[in-house]
Formats: C-alpha cells, sequence, structure tokens
C-alpha cells in the first residue's frame, strides 16, 4: 500500500518539485558550489549589462541612464576604420596559428611523456616543461627579449655561428608573429599536456597487453590505441579552443610589441585596451569587444555541431 502510495506521489509531481527534491536531498554539496555560482554570477554574467555601452554614446559621469542611446553608430565607425581592421585580421592569423600549435604541440608531447619509462627522467622533463606555465608574460617577456638581443641573445649568437648577421629580431615584422606562436607554445604546452596525459593514464592497460601480443610496435600502439582512446578528450579540447580564437594573447602581445612591428603585431584586445583605457572611447572599445565574444561563440557553436556529427561527441 505504501509503495502504490509513493508510485502515485511520485506521478504526480512536476519535474519542477522532483528539481526542488533533488536539490534539498543534495543540499550539503549545493552549499559547497555556492560560492563558485556566486563568483561567476557576480564577474561573469552581471557585468554583461555593460555590452548596452556599445549601443550608447556612454558618459561616464552621466551614467547609464544619461547616457544617449546611439544604436550600431559604434559598430559602423569600427568597420570603416582600417586600424580595426588591421587588428581584426592579426587576431585572426596570430590565433588560427597558435591554435594550430597549441593544439599539436601538447598532444605528441603528452605522447611523448607516456613513452618514456625511465620515472626518474620522466619526472624531470614533466617539471621542466610546466614551469614556463606560472612564469608571468612579464618576466617571460624580459627573458625572450634578453634571448632575442643581437649583442647577448643566445639566438643571434647561434645565427653568427652559421655565418649569418645579428638581428634584433623583435623589430622584424617578418619574425614578430613567428615568435608569438612559438614562444607561446613553449610557455604553455607543458600545461596543456597534462589533460591528455591524464586522458592516456584512464586508458584500460588491458587494452595496449593485447596489442602488445599482437605484435603492434610501439608507434603502431600510438597510433592504434592511445590516439583513438583520447579521441574525445582531443576534440572537447579543440572546441574551447576555437572559442577563443579572437583571443590572440593580450598579455603576451604588450610584453613584446612595439611601433616596428605594430601593422603586423596589433590584435584586437590591445586595439581594446587602447581604444577605451588610452582614449577613453568606452563605446567604441565595448563595440569591439561584443564582436570579438560574438564571434567566438558562433565559432564554438558551429564547431560543437561540427564535432557531434562527426564523432558524435561535443561539449554540450
Amino acid at each position: 500500500m505504501e509503495r502504490a502510495t509513493a508510485k502515485l506521489t511520485a506521478t504526480k509531481e512536476t519535474p519542477l518539485l522532483r528539481q526542488m527534491r533533488r536539490i534539498w536531498k543534495y543540499r550539503l554539496l549545493y552549499a559547497l558550489l555556492l560560492p563558485a555560482f556566486i563568483w561567476v554570477f557576480l564577474f561573469d554574467y552581471l557585468p554583461l549589462y555593460g555590452i548596452s555601452i556599445a549601443f550608447m554614446d556612454y558618459n561616464a559621469i552621466q551614467g547609464f541612464s544619461g547616457s544617449e542611446w546611439v544604436g550600431l553608430k559604434y559598430f559602423r565607425m569600427l568597420f570603416e576604420s582600417e586600424m580595426f581592421l588591421n587588428a581584426f585580421k592579426n587576431t585572426l592569423l596570430i590565433s588560427l596559428y597558435k591554435m594550430i600549435s597549441g593544439f599539436i604541440c601538447p598532444i605528441l608531447l603528452a605522447l611523448a611523456l607516456h613513452e618514456i619509462r625511465v620515472a626518474w627522467f620522466k619526472k624531470t622533463l614533466q617539471t621542466a616543461v610546466y614551469l614556463p606555465r606560472f612564469v608571468s608574460w612579464v618576466v617571460y617577456g624580459g627573458i625572450i627579449t634578453l634571448l632575442l638581443s643581437p649583442e647577448t641573445g643566445v639566438i643571434n649568437k647561434i645565427i653568427e655561428f652559421f655565418g649569418g648577421h645579428p638581428a634584433y629580431l623583435l623589430i622584424e615584422p617578418a619574425y614578430f608573429r613567428t615568435i608569438l606562436v612559438v614562444t607561446d607554445a613553449m610557455k604553455e604546452m607543458g600545461w596543456a599536456a597534462i589533460i591528455y596525459l591524464a586522458a592516456i593514464a584512464g586508458l584500460n592497460p588491458e587494452v595496449y597487453e593485447a596489442a602488445i601480443m599482437d605484435g603492434a610496435s610501439r608507434f603502431q600502439r600510438i597510433v592504434h590505441v592511445t590516439l583513438p582512446g583520447i579521441t574525445g578528450t582531443i576534440i572537447v579540447i579543440f572546441i574551447l579552443r576555437v572559442g577563443y580564437i579572437m583571443s590572440a594573447g593580450l598579455d603576451q602581445v604588450i610584453n613584446l610589441y612595439n611601433p616596428m612591428v605594430f601593422e603586423v603585431g596589433d590584435i584586437l584586445d590591445t586595439y581594446i585596451y587602447r581604444v577605451g583605457i588610452e582614449q577613453f572611447s568606452l563605446s567604441l572599445a565595448a563595440a569591439a569587444d561584443v564582436i570579438k565574444g560574438a564571434i567566438g561563440l558562433v565559432l564554438m557553436l558551429a564547431a560543437n555541431q561540427i564535432a557531434k556529427r562527426i564523432n558524435d561527441s561535443g561539449i554540450f
């Protein structure tokens, strides 16, 4: 009788009521999540109201209520500005190069680390490639500047050794984007490889044993066992990286670029910083940021749908 009553009560419950009962049942766990929810709300969702600045002639003294609405005025100004279009082009190129290098290098590094059998050497190498991630771009940029210096830089010494002439590579437009991509990969690939190493560690060891029994070489085991086993992780990371394709790295660029490479090094982040902070044109900077965020969102949604159709996996 009690079971029948419980079933009858369950059938009469609405989805909302069932959800409320579930939340109450796990209330202590939800309480642990509360600080994170508050943080996200205050610093991610609440500031979204600031998007309205892009559609008004914003005046900091008059505030939101006193500023005049101008519609798409600042968006039209952006697409008529050569500086914005140049920054947009540079952002796409640099981000695309970084996405390719920052996507492939961590996978190769994780596969290489996984195959090392000497424990002490593996741990030492892991620590060495992780460390740059914890160094700020202010310090890391200074190190790069010293390494590329024409007088004392190691890179120029190597060039001289092979008969070349030393040059200040950071002021050469032809090399600047390459420097950005290479130094970013060197700094971040060790940290990014952790995710792939964790995915590899979760693979069933019996599959490797079966491959060895079938006579598969180490390279064949990587191609036919390891890579297929972490495909889901690779797709998720790829989708997330596509979402950040309009962010080419403000910290890195602002610490390395100079007027000599402005044409090839100016990106949307530095353009927004310059227009919004230095020139105090908040509406124009907000409009540029809206464009940047909208494109990133559309690309991430598109990449997620493509991943679902190809491999039936995505982040949502």
